[in-house]
């Protein structure tokens, strides 16, 4: 099993704490709504947000996928950080056994933050990928995060 390892970050003129309230602990409600057009809902299987969790998050037909799942390892309110792993789903294509991902919000600025993301890609035996396979994931990842920030910012009472 191969492992490839990837870390992104941006810079939002949000604050850590309501990122984090939107994109971590409200996604299942805030995400379907925001991105309409490829997520049809978030699903919580077992578990309400703690570590152990599981949401499966349910596509819209003009995705190319149909659902992932994804268990909450560990969340820290506090700290504004949340670990998670992808398990299960189409998008995790034939050639991954699993996604592990370390979200934080870290304070920046004059009120805003920098949103700093960790992958980890663990292949499927005797199967290689390339940092190229995965650009589209993430950009999908940061479209998203973008989204989120523009709601805050033109609701600025919005998880407050």
């Amino acid at each position: 099993m191969g492992i490839v390892k990837l870390s992104q970050s941006f810079r939002t003129k949000v604050t850590p704490d309501r990122m984090f309230k939107a994109l971590i602990l409200d996604s299942h409600n805030l995400a379907p709504q925001l991105m309409f057009s490829s997520i049809k809902s978030i699903e919580f299987l077992q578990g309400k947000g703690e570590p152990g969790t599981i949401k499966q998050i349910n596509f819209t037909e003009a995705s190319q996928y149909n659902y992932v799942k994804h268990r909450i390892d560990a969340i820290d309110e506090e700290k504004c950080m949340c670990k998670y792993t992808f398990i299960e789903g189409d998008a995790l294509m034939d050639k991954l056994d699993h996604i592990t991902y370390e979200v934080k919000f870290e304070p920046y600025g004059y009120g805003g933050c920098v949103c700093k993301i960790t992958s980890e890609y663990y292949t499927k035996e005797n199967v290689e990928i390339k940092e190229e396979d995965i650009e589209h994931g993430k950009d999908r990842a940061i479209g998203m995060y973008e989204v989120v920030e523009a709601y805050l910012l033109a609701h600025p009472h919005a998880y407050t």
